[in-house]
Protein backbone atom coordinates (compact mmCIF):
# COMPACT_ATOMS: atom_id res chain seq x y z
CA UNK A 1 0.00 0.00 0.00
CA UNK A 2 3.03 2.49 1.11
CA UNK A 3 4.40 1.87 -2.35
CA UNK A 4 0.80 2.84 -4.19
CA UNK A 5 1.07 6.09 -2.60
CA UNK A 6 4.98 6.64 -3.11
CA UNK A 7 5.87 9.16 -5.82
CA UNK A 8 8.44 8.08 -7.99
CA UNK A 9 11.51 10.28 -9.54
CA UNK A 10 9.55 9.98 -12.94
CA UNK A 11 6.38 11.82 -11.30
CA UNK A 12 8.45 14.52 -9.24
CA UNK A 13 10.01 15.20 -12.97
CA UNK A 14 6.82 15.45 -14.32
CA UNK A 15 5.28 17.97 -12.01
CA UNK A 16 8.84 19.76 -12.10
CA UNK A 17 8.34 20.24 -15.77
CA UNK A 18 4.55 21.19 -15.91
CA UNK A 19 5.41 24.08 -13.25
CA UNK A 20 8.36 25.65 -15.20
CA UNK A 21 5.77 25.02 -18.44
CA UNK A 22 3.68 26.79 -16.55
CA UNK A 23 5.87 29.38 -14.61
CA UNK A 24 8.07 30.10 -17.59
CA UNK A 25 5.65 32.57 -19.91
CA UNK A 26 4.92 34.65 -16.90
CA UNK A 27 8.96 35.23 -15.66
CA UNK A 28 9.81 36.08 -18.89
CA UNK A 29 6.93 38.66 -19.36
CA UNK A 30 8.73 40.19 -16.41
CA UNK A 31 11.81 39.80 -17.88
CA UNK A 32 10.81 41.71 -21.51
CA UNK A 33 8.69 44.68 -19.23
CA UNK A 34 12.30 45.06 -17.64
CA UNK A 35 14.00 45.79 -21.04
CA UNK A 36 13.63 47.36 -24.46
CA UNK A 37 11.48 46.61 -27.39
CA UNK A 38 14.49 44.84 -29.07
CA UNK A 39 14.47 42.21 -26.49
CA UNK A 40 11.49 40.38 -28.98
CA UNK A 41 14.21 39.81 -31.62
CA UNK A 42 16.83 38.83 -29.98
CA UNK A 43 18.05 34.95 -30.85
CA UNK A 44 18.82 33.87 -28.37
CA UNK A 45 16.03 35.30 -26.30
CA UNK A 46 16.85 37.13 -22.99
CA UNK A 47 16.17 35.23 -20.06
CA UNK A 48 17.27 37.40 -16.83
CA UNK A 49 16.17 40.56 -16.43
CA UNK A 50 16.87 43.76 -17.55
CA UNK A 51 17.41 47.69 -16.22
CA UNK A 52 14.80 48.87 -18.00
CA UNK A 53 11.50 48.65 -15.58
CA UNK A 54 11.57 52.26 -13.89
CA UNK A 55 11.59 53.37 -17.85
CA UNK A 56 8.99 51.54 -19.47
CA UNK A 57 6.69 52.05 -16.23
CA UNK A 58 6.84 55.53 -16.51
CA UNK A 59 6.71 55.81 -19.99
CA UNK A 60 3.05 53.14 -19.88
CA UNK A 61 2.01 55.75 -17.09
CA UNK A 62 2.35 58.47 -19.33
CA UNK A 63 1.38 57.20 -22.44
CA UNK A 64 -2.07 59.85 -23.16
CA UNK A 65 -3.13 56.87 -25.53
CA UNK A 66 -3.77 54.09 -22.98
CA UNK A 67 -5.17 55.66 -19.94
CA UNK A 68 -3.45 52.87 -18.18
CA UNK A 69 -4.00 54.37 -14.66
CA UNK A 70 -7.83 54.97 -15.21
CA UNK A 71 -8.14 51.33 -16.40
CA UNK A 72 -6.42 49.85 -13.58
CA UNK A 73 -8.32 52.08 -11.22
CA UNK A 74 -11.68 51.24 -13.24
CA UNK A 75 -11.13 47.26 -13.46
CA UNK A 76 -10.03 47.55 -9.47
CA UNK A 77 -13.91 49.20 -8.69
CA UNK A 78 -15.47 47.23 -11.01
CA UNK A 79 -13.91 43.89 -10.12
CA UNK A 80 -14.72 44.79 -6.34
CA UNK A 81 -17.98 45.25 -6.89
CA UNK A 82 -18.84 42.45 -8.67
CA UNK A 83 -16.99 40.19 -6.27
CA UNK A 84 -18.63 41.21 -3.48
CA UNK A 85 -22.63 41.26 -5.24
CA UNK A 86 -21.86 37.50 -6.65
CA UNK A 87 -20.72 36.13 -3.48
CA UNK A 88 -23.78 38.33 -1.19
CA UNK A 89 -26.36 37.43 -3.79
CA UNK A 90 -25.19 33.57 -4.52
CA UNK A 91 -24.53 33.05 -0.77
CA UNK A 92 -28.36 33.95 -0.15
CA UNK A 93 -29.99 32.33 -3.03
CA UNK A 94 -27.67 28.81 -2.76
CA UNK A 95 -28.74 28.94 1.27
CA UNK A 96 -32.51 29.36 0.19
CA UNK A 97 -32.32 26.72 -2.55
CA UNK A 98 -30.75 24.42 -0.70
CA UNK A 99 -32.44 24.70 3.23
CA UNK A 100 -35.62 26.86 2.25
CA UNK A 101 -38.91 25.06 1.58
CA UNK A 102 -41.12 26.98 -0.64
CA UNK A 103 -43.07 26.50 -3.87
CA UNK A 104 -41.11 26.93 -7.37
CA UNK A 105 -37.99 25.87 -5.49
CA UNK A 106 -37.05 23.63 -8.22
CA UNK A 107 -38.20 25.50 -11.22
CA UNK A 108 -36.52 28.32 -10.58
CA UNK A 109 -33.39 26.52 -9.66
CA UNK A 110 -33.99 25.01 -13.32
CA UNK A 111 -34.08 28.50 -14.68
CA UNK A 112 -30.94 30.02 -13.10
CA UNK A 113 -29.23 26.45 -14.41
CA UNK A 114 -30.79 27.24 -18.15
CA UNK A 115 -29.25 30.74 -17.99
CA UNK A 116 -25.72 28.63 -17.86
CA UNK A 117 -26.06 27.71 -20.95
CA UNK A 118 -26.65 30.34 -23.04
CA UNK A 119 -23.52 31.94 -24.64
CA UNK A 120 -22.51 35.37 -23.74
CA UNK A 121 -21.82 36.41 -26.85
CA UNK A 122 -25.96 36.19 -27.29
CA UNK A 123 -26.65 38.51 -24.64
CA UNK A 124 -24.43 41.24 -25.99
CA UNK A 125 -26.60 42.91 -28.36
CA UNK A 126 -30.11 43.22 -26.30
CA UNK A 127 -27.74 44.19 -22.91
CA UNK A 128 -26.06 47.00 -25.59
CA UNK A 129 -29.99 47.99 -26.23
CA UNK A 130 -30.61 48.29 -22.62
CA UNK A 131 -27.63 50.00 -21.60
CA UNK A 132 -28.42 52.52 -24.32
CA UNK A 133 -32.09 53.35 -23.00
CA UNK A 134 -30.52 53.68 -19.76
CA UNK A 135 -27.81 56.05 -20.94
CA UNK A 136 -25.34 54.03 -18.94
CA UNK A 137 -23.03 53.59 -22.17
CA UNK A 138 -19.46 54.65 -21.20
CA UNK A 139 -20.16 54.53 -17.38
CA UNK A 140 -19.20 52.29 -15.18
CA UNK A 141 -22.17 50.94 -14.05
CA UNK A 142 -23.17 49.37 -17.78
CA UNK A 143 -20.58 46.95 -16.99
CA UNK A 144 -21.10 46.20 -13.60
CA UNK A 145 -24.89 45.74 -12.82
CA UNK A 146 -25.35 43.09 -15.63
CA UNK A 147 -22.50 40.95 -13.58
CA UNK A 148 -24.06 41.40 -9.91
CA UNK A 149 -25.10 37.57 -10.18
CA UNK A 150 -24.15 34.87 -11.62
CA UNK A 151 -25.94 31.64 -11.94
CA UNK A 152 -22.93 29.45 -11.37
CA UNK A 153 -22.90 31.32 -8.15
CA UNK A 154 -25.95 30.47 -7.01
CA UNK A 155 -25.86 26.94 -8.48
CA UNK A 156 -22.08 26.43 -6.70
CA UNK A 157 -23.35 28.02 -3.14
CA UNK A 158 -26.25 25.75 -3.39
CA UNK A 159 -24.65 22.62 -4.10
CA UNK A 160 -22.20 23.11 -1.26
CA UNK A 161 -24.36 24.46 1.18
CA UNK A 162 -26.50 20.99 0.31
CA UNK A 163 -23.30 19.65 1.92
CA UNK A 164 -22.07 21.63 4.62
CA UNK A 165 -25.17 22.69 6.50
CA UNK A 166 -27.02 20.10 7.95
CA UNK A 167 -30.94 20.53 8.50
CA UNK A 168 -30.55 19.41 12.48
CA UNK A 169 -28.08 22.54 12.96
CA UNK A 170 -30.59 25.13 11.07
CA UNK A 171 -33.42 23.78 13.12
CA UNK A 172 -31.37 24.25 16.52
CA UNK A 173 -30.40 27.51 15.92
CA UNK A 174 -34.73 27.93 15.26
CA UNK A 175 -35.78 26.56 18.28
CA UNK A 176 -32.59 29.68 19.84
CA UNK A 177 -35.13 31.89 18.19
CA UNK A 178 -33.18 32.84 15.20
CA UNK A 179 -34.63 34.18 12.30
CA UNK A 180 -33.89 33.30 8.52
CA UNK A 181 -31.36 36.07 8.10
CA UNK A 182 -29.42 35.56 11.13
CA UNK A 183 -29.35 31.70 10.42
CA UNK A 184 -27.56 32.88 7.21
CA UNK A 185 -25.18 35.74 8.87
CA UNK A 186 -23.80 33.31 11.70
CA UNK A 187 -24.59 29.78 10.84
CA UNK A 188 -24.38 29.40 7.36
CA UNK A 189 -21.88 31.78 6.21
CA UNK A 190 -18.87 30.49 8.35
CA UNK A 191 -19.74 27.08 6.63
CA UNK A 192 -19.93 28.55 3.20
CA UNK A 193 -16.42 30.15 3.62
CA UNK A 194 -14.13 28.19 1.86
CA UNK A 195 -16.71 28.20 -1.17
CA UNK A 196 -16.75 31.28 -1.20
CA UNK A 197 -13.08 32.23 -1.17
CA UNK A 198 -13.27 30.06 -4.20
CA UNK A 199 -16.03 31.62 -5.97
CA UNK A 200 -14.22 35.19 -5.26
CA UNK A 201 -11.58 34.68 -6.62
CA UNK A 202 -13.12 33.04 -9.22
CA UNK A 203 -15.03 35.82 -10.40
CA UNK A 204 -12.70 38.43 -9.52
CA UNK A 205 -10.38 36.71 -12.30
CA UNK A 206 -13.28 36.83 -14.52
CA UNK A 207 -14.25 40.11 -14.02
CA UNK A 208 -10.86 41.45 -14.06
CA UNK A 209 -9.95 39.80 -17.75
CA UNK A 210 -13.20 40.77 -18.98
CA UNK A 211 -12.68 42.25 -22.60
CA UNK A 212 -15.95 41.70 -24.48
CA UNK A 213 -18.68 43.66 -22.80
CA UNK A 214 -16.68 46.88 -21.82
CA UNK A 215 -15.31 46.67 -25.54
CA UNK A 216 -18.67 47.15 -26.40
CA UNK A 217 -20.04 49.42 -23.82
CA UNK A 218 -17.17 51.74 -23.20
CA UNK A 219 -16.45 53.57 -26.26
CA UNK A 220 -14.73 56.63 -24.40
CA UNK A 221 -11.80 55.98 -24.52
CA UNK A 222 -10.83 58.19 -21.33
CA UNK A 223 -12.80 55.70 -19.33
CA UNK A 224 -11.50 52.18 -19.79
CA UNK A 225 -11.28 49.23 -17.97
CA UNK A 226 -7.38 47.54 -17.93
CA UNK A 227 -8.02 45.39 -20.89
CA UNK A 228 -9.09 48.22 -22.87
CA UNK A 229 -5.74 50.00 -21.96
CA UNK A 230 -3.78 46.66 -23.19
CA UNK A 231 -5.88 46.91 -26.48
CA UNK A 232 -4.79 50.64 -26.89
CA UNK A 233 -1.08 49.58 -26.06
CA UNK A 234 -1.43 47.01 -29.35
CA UNK A 235 -2.82 49.79 -31.62
CA UNK A 236 -1.36 50.93 -34.84
CA UNK A 237 1.19 49.99 -37.03
CA UNK A 238 4.32 50.37 -34.81
CA UNK A 239 3.66 48.30 -31.40
CA UNK A 240 6.25 49.00 -28.64
CA UNK A 241 6.09 45.78 -27.12
CA UNK A 242 7.86 46.71 -23.83
CA UNK A 243 5.31 48.79 -23.07
CA UNK A 244 2.55 46.20 -23.59
CA UNK A 245 4.44 43.34 -21.56
CA UNK A 246 5.22 45.90 -19.06
CA UNK A 247 1.25 46.74 -18.89
CA UNK A 248 0.38 43.31 -18.89
CA UNK A 249 2.59 42.45 -16.02
CA UNK A 250 1.21 44.93 -13.77
CA UNK A 251 -2.17 44.09 -14.82
CA UNK A 252 -1.50 40.38 -13.84
CA UNK A 253 0.20 41.50 -10.11
CA UNK A 254 -3.68 41.83 -8.80
CA UNK A 255 -4.75 38.30 -9.73
CA UNK A 256 -1.59 37.24 -8.44
CA UNK A 257 -1.79 39.25 -5.44
CA UNK A 258 -5.35 38.22 -4.56
CA UNK A 259 -4.59 34.71 -4.91
CA UNK A 260 -1.25 34.54 -2.62
CA UNK A 261 -3.25 36.23 -0.02
CA UNK A 262 -6.49 34.01 -0.05
CA UNK A 263 -4.61 31.03 -1.51
CA UNK A 264 -4.67 29.16 1.43
CA UNK A 265 -8.97 29.45 2.06
CA UNK A 266 -9.13 28.56 -1.96
CA UNK A 267 -7.22 25.43 -1.80
CA UNK A 268 -8.89 24.60 1.77
CA UNK A 269 -12.14 25.21 0.22
CA UNK A 270 -11.35 22.87 -3.25
CA UNK A 271 -9.78 20.01 -0.92
CA UNK A 272 -12.92 20.29 1.63
CA UNK A 273 -15.44 20.17 -1.62
CA UNK A 274 -13.42 16.92 -2.94
CA UNK A 275 -13.55 15.50 0.51
CA UNK A 276 -17.18 15.81 1.05
CA UNK A 277 -18.19 15.07 -2.49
Amino acid sequence: MSRLWRASPLTYGALVLAALTSIFPIYWMFVVASRSSDAMGQVPPPLTPGGNLGANISRLFANTDAYFLTGLINSAIVATTVTVSVVFFSSLAGFAFAKLRFRGRNALLLVIIATMMVPTQLGVIPLYLMMTKLSWNDRLPAVIVPALVTGFGVFMMRQYAGQAVSDELIEAARVDGCGTARIWWNVVMPALRPAAAVLGLLTFMTTWNDFLWPYAVLNDPENPTVQLSLRALSDGYYQDMSQVFTGTAIATLPLLLVFVLFGRQIIGGIMEGAVKA
